[in-house]
């Protein structure tokens, strides 16, 4: 994942800064408790397609 895109980039629905995930390929939002999955190194930024995070997974960030 490019470094400066991963600067810019943020959650779609808050606007909050992201956490790169880089094992799981996955961009996590904690204010909206969302994994944004990467694929083929393309963020997929679409709220809809987003995975729920578990309170678990939240603490563990």
């Amino acid at each position: 994942m490019d470094a400066k895109l991963l600067e810019i980039l943020v959650c779609p629905l808050c606007k909050s800064s992201l956490v790169y995930r880089k094992a799981e390929q996955e961009l996590i939002c904690k204010a909206d408790k969302l994994a944004y999955s990467i694929q083929d190194g393309i963020p997929l930024m679409l709220a809809d397609e987003a995975r729920k995070l578990s309170a678990e997974e939240i603490e563990k960030l």
